[in-house]
């Protein structure tokens, strides 16, 4: 990004990035805290973001739904950022989907068995 475009970029406010993405406020400064996000400062010393701080924060929220520890979203970032992984990046990006498919697997057998449930207790009320 030049520093013209980047110059020109809207900057939004902490509440704005919270309404925007979903979340409480304290959830984005939990987030900066962690190094998953980082504002600018106003010249008042009010956190300002880019734009693109609701899609992350949303991306961190899927994350984190999804057993991910924030060190490990951070590991996440720059593969996202770049579009471009390495082959240790790759393996790992492949292991948290496999774990991710596991615990879906195991939530739909889960659902599976509730269905099961519903439907004896249905015909014998």
């Amino acid at each position: 990004m030049t520093v013209a475009v980047a110059a020109a970029e809207r900057l939004i406010r902490i509440g704005e990035v919270a309404r925007g993405a979903g979340v409480s406020v304290r959830a984005v400064r939990y987030y900066e805290q962690q190094g998953l996000l980082i504002p600018e400062r106003s010249p008042s010393g009010q956190r300002l973001y880019r734009q693109d701080a609701i899609a992350r924060v949303r991306f961190f929220q899927q994350m984190f739904a999804a057993g991910l520890t924030s060190r490990r979203i951070t590991e996440l970032l720059p593969c996202w950022d770049s579009g471009h992984t390495d082959a240790e990046q790759r393996a790992m990006l492949r292991a948290e989907r496999e774990r991710i498919q596991s615990k879906i697997d195991e939530l739909q057998t889960a659902r599976e068995r509730l269905d099961e449930i519903i439907a004896i207790t249905d015909a014998h009320p």
